[in-house]
């Protein structure tokens, strides 16, 4: 024979809730642990659990009195919890079936203009021809974009300033030497051996 199938949490939840609106009563857990198994089928080791749920959803109200929890719900409260639930649901359609039409008909304008016919396929193979034709120009005037006289005079800027650098490290190189020539008695072409600096160093033009 097969095992019989022990009921679900909503199973359970439903029934927990049948013994607060048939006693209208007020209860300790420990008492629930007593009432679920027997009235109910509600296993004991499950009843806290099914309860504190009841409590988190606001199903079911609890209040602290001394040392001990005190538990109960009413028909009315019940009542009120599933049609305020209700009203909430409601709006959330009401919210999506207004996105879902703004969506549409944001659907709806974008494909004016769209819509598939003989000038408008006419139109875009023309457009895919001239693609080409544009990609060409680009390149060929990348080419010509040095005699661009803007361009020219961004280069002669660059010139000048590397010119300048490069007059710099001269003015530096030669310095150095001098130096090393006065303090430690160099000659030059020693200097220029152990420093890789070429004879013919000198400023550029």
């Amino acid at each position: 024979m097969s095992k019989k199938k022990g009921l679900s949490l909503e199973e359970k939840r439903s029934r927990m809730m049948e013994i607060f609106f048939e006693t209208k009563d007020v209860f300790q857990l420990k008492d629930m642990e007593k009432i679920a198994p027997k009235s109910k089928g509600i296993t004991p080791m499950s009843v806290k659990e099914v309860l504190q749920s009841l409590v988190d959803d606001n199903m079911v109200d609890t209040e602290r009195v001394g040392t001990s929890n005190y538990f109960w719900a009413f028909p009315s409260k019940a009542l009120h919890a599933r049609k305020r639930r209700l009203e909430e649901l409601e709006t959330q359609l009401e919210d999506g079936n207004q996105r879902k039409k703004a969506l549409q008909q944001a659907v709806d304008k974008a494909k004016v203009g769209r819509e598939v016919n003989e000038e408008r396929q006419d139109l875009l193979k023309e457009l895919s021809a001239l693609k080409p034709q544009r990609d060409q120009l680009k390149a060929e005037l990348e080419k010509y974009r040095e005699c661009d006289p803007q361009v020219v005079e961004e280069i002669r800027k660059a010139n000048i300033t590397a010119k300048e650098a490069v007059s710099r490290w001269t003015d530096n190189v030669f310095a150095i030497k001098s130096w090393a020539k006065k303090k430690f008695g160099f000659e030059n072409s020693n200097l220029d051996k152990a420093f890789g600096i070429p004879e013919d160093f000198d400023y550029m033009n």
